[in-house]
């Protein structure tokens, strides 16, 4: 990676200037000035100044043709970025198609707008054709593109980006508060330049944070309630355009031939259809039917035991529908039945890890799902981060200080999943889970769960919205039953469930914490004791540990990969301890079907699905 290191001296008036490469930058005294086409959290970027475009894209792909999505769930409004309602790209998994009504940001390739499909948080000039920052990390200069544009043709200035992030701190979604905790302030250089100040401790992550920032248009909202959940298609930057909405049931996008960006480097090879269609479906059974004939072109397969045994029409057998497992590499996220400790019933840990021993995993997956998961061990599985055998060196240290706040057991084992015969049989699970449930003054009578000094029966429910899941779900019931437990399964319409979490008015429920290649900013919504009573945080599991906010800590403060890795190990080894959940499954592999009617290119995109860079081929 080449970039331009300007020294700052303390006589305002003499800059030096050199081109170097980053490994042979001559740190002084004072902080250096990097000025770059893009930054690399770890490490450089991939791909030099002057790079044509990402491997992964055919570069000279046709544009033309419809591409047909299948949408899950429903969605309320057009807005992304604030807790009311939900959005397209806040339904579930819509992200995973790289087609969204969400806006433009200052860079690319990292957070929610376009990720990477080969990087590890690595981003590059978007919206901001060029950032400047200091060897200190203090504060991040973005220059704008001149030609950056909305799509009403009004420039994109740095008015808009300061705009921006006053908008979503004080009105957006939570989640923002979290994601630009490191920012200090925002002030606007010039019409083309925007500078982002940092708080202490200066971090280079802030940077990428920074660059993940959405870019609204300050002339189309000044006027509107950004707070509540719109119907009216926004105003965007990006390569499509909001052409036709039905509410709940249809979104239809057209590309938008006039689009600034589309020789930029970042996009060559992408976005190739006219339009794209999305129609919304809330079973996935009947959505099925649907592709089958030919309602829609891509079906993301999300039942093992459907894509085991359902794939024998007529389409496929002819060669007109392509069914293929593609390998990747993203990490799976934190999937799992996750505990509301906020619940008098749930707060003791051994009440937690009892209840965790009825999940029979080894059977459902035996019967339900054909043996094709594998369980979660870590709360990061499928990536670096997992925490393995016993505490050691670094990460020993990190836990050391707080040993008597932990299971002495975390120091001397790692941490085991109990794994049954998948017969149906767990009887050893029962027993150790009621001389859990029994040293926490738990009792069976009558057949019944009691507590030993109120009486109290020992009921809960588990919310889900799949209604696929209560084949799952079932089993789990029964087996509870066996110890006394009484749990009622409900399932939700979107809507009030989305509700009931952000408000986290459950007992139980099923959910999936996305995690990525370098996790940040994100840990800290999802398991610090600050967010713990923040409507619309993600701390579902409402934990509240000193223990677990320094790990986070930790996480936050790493200064390299290595440090980075042995953070997220010891986070992941005190939350797997403390059972805050009760971890599900994972795939390392997309199973897709798809009329064979489009070109994919030759090098598939290992960090991502990549369906944003296939092209109509008849």
């Amino acid at each position: 990676m080449i970039t331009k290191l300007v020294a700052n001296s303390f006589v305002w008036f003499f800059l030096f200037v050199s081109s170097v490469s980053v490994a042979e930058q001559v740190q002084s005294k004072a902080a250096s000035i990097i000025e770059s086409y893009g930054i690399a959290l770890h490490g450089n970027l991939a791909y030099a100044e002057d790079f044509e475009h990402f491997v992964w894209v055919k570069p000279d792909a046709p544009k033309g043709g419809k591409l047909r999505l299948m949408g899950f769930g429903t969605f309320d409004s057009l807005n992304p970025y604030t807790l009311k309602g939900i959005s397209p790209f806040n339904s579930p998994g819509q992200f995973m198609y790289g087609f969204s009504e969400l806006n433009e940001t200052l860079l690319v390739g990292t957070g929610n707008y376009s990720p990477s499909g080969d990087e590890a948080q690595s981003a590059y000039g978007l919206i901001a054709k060029k950032i400047r920052y200091p060897t200190d990390y203090a504060w991040v200069e973005f220059d704008l593109n001149p030609k950056a544009a909305f799509h009403d043709g009004h420039r994109i200035d740095a008015q808009d980006v300061l705009f921006s992030y006053k908008t979503l701190i004080d009105k957006g979604h939570p989640r923002f508060q979290q994601s630009f905790l490191g920012i200090d302030n925002v002030e606007v250089i010039t019409s083309s330049r925007v500078r982002f100040n940092f708080k202490p401790p200066y971090q280079k992550a802030n940077i990428i944070r920074a660059g993940e920032l959405p870019v609204l248009p300050q002339h189309y909202w000044q006027d509107k309630d950004f707070e509540r959940a719109s119907e009216t298609p926004p105003l965007l930057s990006g390569p499509y355009k909001i052409k036709h909405v039905e509410l709940g049931s249809h979104l239809l996008l057209q590309r938008n031939n006039n689009f600034w960006a589309k020789e930029l480097n970042v996009y060559k090879g992408r976005f190739n259809f006219d339009e794209v269609s999305i129609h919304y479906f809330r079973d996935q059974t009947i959505a099925f039917e649907a592709f089958k004939s030919d309602e829609f072109d891509i079906f993301y397969d999300y039942t093992a035991k459907n894509w085991a045994s359902a794939y024998n029409f007529p389409a496929l057998a002819a060669g007109n529908v392509i069914k293929r497992e593609i390998r990747h590499e993203i990490p799976s996220g934190t999937q799992g039945f996750f505990f509301n400790t906020r619940r008098k019933l749930f707060a003791d840990s051994r009440v937690r890890e009892a209840i965790s021993l009825m999940f029979d995993f080894e059977w459902t997956n035996k019967a339900l799902f054909n043996d094709a998961y594998q369980r979660n061990k870590s709360y990061y599985p499928n990536s670096k981060f997992s925490a393995t055998d016993t505490p050691q060196g670094e990460e020993l240290k990190l836990l050391a200080p707080f040993k008597e706040q932990l299971p002495s057991a975390l120091f001397d084992q790692s941490f085991d999943i109990p794994t049954y015969e998948g017969d149906g049989n767990i009887r050893l699970g029962m027993r150790k889970a009621l001389a859990l449930l029994k040293s926490a003054n738990w009792a069976m009578h009558n057949k019944t769960l009691r507590h030993s000094k109120t009486q109290q029966t020992f009921e809960f429910e588990i919310i889900y919205r799949q209604a696929g899941l209560k084949r799952i779900i079932l089993p789990f019931v029964k087996n509870l039953a066996r110890i006394g437990i009484n749990a009622t399964p409900r399932l939700l319409e979107t809507t009030q469930y989305k509700v009931r979490l952000d408000q986290f008015d459950f007992d139980m429920s099923t959910f999936v914490l996305s995690q990525g290649l370098s996790p940040s900013y994100e840990q800290r919504d999802y398991f610090h004791s600050s967010q713990a009573d923040v409507e619309g945080s993600q701390n579902y599991s409402g934990i509240k540990s000193t223990v677990v906010d320094a790990m986070v800590s930790h996480v936050l403060e790493a200064k390299d990969e290595r440090a980075l890795q042995v953070a997220m190990k010891a986070l992941d080894r005190v939350l797997l301890w403390k059972h805050y959940i009760i971890p599900n499954w994972h795939l390392n592999y997309h199973r897709v079907a798809y009329w064979n009617r489009f070109g994919i290119p030759t090098e598939q995109p290992t960090l991502k699905l990549g369906v944003e860079n296939w092209w109509a081929s008849h």
